[in-house]
């Protein structure tokens, strides 16, 4: 979403409106295969007797006809549980979130251009987020340290770069969060799905943990910081014991208790 004398594109002209509706074309097409296969293989299976393969064959109709007006598959929301199921089972393309992200020049940060604006709108039709980043001005942030990239940061009316906002947006469209836990050695950062339950989460570092679950002692790492350490948070009273039906937040800074 900006122009260059640097860069050349490779229609010869900038056009995300255009490029975006390359790529969704593309992949409805590609969708629109799928699911006519499918629907081939429910057809048939229904003409032998088979009455869920029956209700499959009229959802497969419905789902080409949907395709075919350019709406992505995900955009079809009124969907029983067993029509998701088999929706799912297709693995669409289109059926995948999306996060769109407008690159603009470092001088139109934060609001973007008339450029961004039009990519921010069509993320708005299709219910779907869109950040403002510039890939030149991240790329200038990497080089400095972290006084330096606060200041620039401030100068430029930012509060985070690109790149933390990036996967911020993605972890929270993959349904995602982050916790931690820290040793004398180090800390580590662990990902899981959001709801997942002390036990699940400790079985992701070692499965002993999970199957000789005791309690999970858990600050926000926020307040770890803060304070400095595990026995600072203790002596605080911000530690907190959680038992076998925690859910863990993200940000939880988590020592598990086991016994196998």
């Amino acid at each position: 979403c900006f122009e260059s004398e640097d860069i050349i594109h490779v229609a010869g002209k900038v056009d995300p409106e255009r490029d975006i509706e390359i790529v969704n074309t593309e992949l409805l097409l590609k969708d629109l295969d799928t699911v006519e296969r499918f629907t081939e293989k429910w057809q048939k299976a229904a003409k032998g007797g088979d009455v869920v393969a029956g209700s499959q064959a009229a959802l497969g109709a419905r789902l080409m006809t949907h395709l075919a007006e350019g709406k992505a598959a995900r955009l079809m929301t009124e969907l029983t549980r067993e029509e998701q199921r088999s929706v799912d089972e297709m693995f669409l393309l289109t059926r995948r979130p999306v996060l769109y992200l407008a690159n603009v020049g470092e001088s139109d940060l934060p609001e973007g251009n008339a450029w961004a604006e039009q990519v921010r709108d069509i993320a708005n039709s299709e219910q779907a987020e869109c950040l403002i980043l510039s890939a030149e001005f991240e790329a200038q942030l990497a080089d400095l340290d972290e006084a330096e990239k606060a200041a620039f940061l401030e100068s430029e009316g930012l509060s985070s770069g690109g790149l933390q906002r990036l996967i911020h947006a993605a972890y929270r469209l993959l349904n995602l969060i982050t916790f931690f836990t820290h040793g004398p050695k180090e800390s580590r950062a662990w990902t899981v799905v959001t709801g997942t339950c002390a036990p699940q989460a400790g079985g992701q570092i070692h499965s002993d943990f999970e199957r000789g679950f005791i309690r999970a002692e858990t600050v926000n790492v926020d307040d770890f910081v803060r304070v400095g350490s595990e026995t600072a948070a203790r002596n605080a009273g911000i530690m907190r014991s959680e038992g076998k039906e925690y859910v863990v937040q993200d940000g939880d800074v988590i020592l598990f208790r086991f016994n196998v």
